[in-house]
C-alpha cells in the first residue's frame, strides 16, 4: 500500500495517476475527497483530513509500504518554517509508530546553502525531520517551478512580458512539475533502496530569464521579454495578493538565495523535461486557450 498526501494537487494528483495506472495499491490523504476524480472512486482507499493530524495519519499509516509528503502552500502563514514543521513532526512520529519502511517527499535544490532561504530552507527542516525517522528517505530536490510561469499567462499573452525577481543573465535552474511527480511515482513503487539520499529533479540545462524570454519566443511564435522586477515591487505584489507579512519574507529571501547562487549549476545528462518542451506542450495551449 502506497500513501499519498495532496492529492487533489498538481503533483499529488500526477503521483497518483502513475501509481493507478502501474496496478499500485493507493491510499490517499484528503481534506477534501470530493475534489478527487471520479474515475478513482471504487480504486483507492480514501482518509478524510490533513497529513498534520496525528489522528489522521493514525488511520492512513497501517499496512503502508511507502508514504509520498508534500506541504502544500500557506499563504496566510504566520511562520514559514513551522508550517513545514508542523507537517513534518508528526509524519516523522507516526512513520516510526506505525514501520512505514519508506518516505518519499518533495523538498528543495540547494539544501546546505548557509544563508537565509525562506521557504527553501523551511523545505530542508523538513528533511531533517523526516530523516529523524529512522524510515529510508527520499528528498526529491528541485528548483523553480516552470508551472509558476503560468500565473503569468495573461502578462504573457497580453503584454508579451513576464517577470522574476531574478538577475536577468544569470542561470535560473528550472523544473517541470510532471518529473517531480514522475520521479516520486518511481520511487513510491521501488521497494529496493533503503537508504537516505537526495534527489535532484530538473531540466537538463540552465537557462537565464533571458533565455528564458527566447525560448517562450519560439513556442509562441510573438516576441516575449524578460522583465527584472525589484524585490521592494516583489514585495508589493505579494502582499497585494492577498499573502500574509512571513509568507512575503519566505518568498524574499527565496529570491534573494536564488540570487546568491543557491542551486548548483545541471551536469550533464540530465533527462528532465527542456524548458522548450515545456513551453509547447504547456505554455502554448494556455496562452491560446480562449479567455474566460
Amino acid at each position: 500500500m502506497i500513501v499519498i498526501t495532496t492529492p487533489t494537487g498538481t503533483i499529488g494528483s500526477a503521483v497518483a495517476e502513475r501509481l493507478l495506472a502501474a496496478g499500485s495499491r493507493v491510499r490517499l490523504v484528503a481534506r477534501d475527497p470530493s475534489r478527487l476524480p471520479a474515475a478513482w472512486r471504487g480504486r483507492v482507499d480514501v482518509v478524510t483530513g490533513s497529513h498534520a493530524d496525528p489522528a489522521v495519519l493514525d488511520s492512513a499509516l497501517p499496512g503502508a509500504d511507502a508514504l509520498f509528503v508534500l506541504v502544500p502552500p500557506n499563504f496566510a502563514s504566520t511562520d514559514v518554517t513551522a508550517d513545514y514543521l508542523r507537517f513534518g513532526r508528526p509524519i516523522a512520529e507516526a512513520v516510526r509508530a506505525h514501520g512505514v519502511p519508506r518516505v518519499v517527499a518533495v523538498s528543495s535544490l540547494g539544501r546546505g546553502f548557509a544563508g537565509p532561504a525562506g521557504h527553501l530552507g523551511a523545505a530542508w527542516a523538513l528533511d531533517d525531520v523526516l530523516e529523524s525517522s529512522g524510515a529510508a528517505y527520499r528528498s526529491l530536490q528541485p528548483p523553480y517551478f516552470m508551472e509558476n510561469l503560468l500565473h503569468q499567462v495573461a502578462l504573457i499573452r497580453d503584454h508579451g512580458v513576464f517577470v522574476l525577481p531574478a538577475r536577468p543573465d544569470a542561470p535560473y535552474p528550472a523544473v517541470a512539475t510532471v518529473d517531480v511527480a514522475a520521479t516520486a511515482a518511481e520511487l513510491l513503487a521501488d521497494a529496493s533502496w533503503t537508504d537516505q539520499e537526495a534527489v535532484v529533479v530538473r531540466e537538463p540545462a540552465d537557462h537565464t530569464p533571458r533565455e528564458l524570454a527566447q525560448i517562450m519566443s519560439d513556442a509562441l511564435g510573438r516576441p516575449v521579454t524578460f522583465q527584472r522586477v525589484a524585490l521592494d515591487d516583489y514585495r508589493a505584489r505579494l502582499a497585494s495578493a492577498g499573502a500574509s507579512p512571513a509568507t512575503v519574507q519566505g518568498m524574499v529571501e527565496m529570491a534573494q538565495a536564488q540570487n546568491a547562487g543557491v542551486y548548483p549549476p545541471a551536469r550533464p545528462g540530465g533527462r528532465g523535461t527542456s524548458f522548450a518542451d515545456w513551453c509547447a506542450t504547456v505554455l502554448l495551449p494556455a496562452v491560446s486557450a480562449p479567455r474566460g
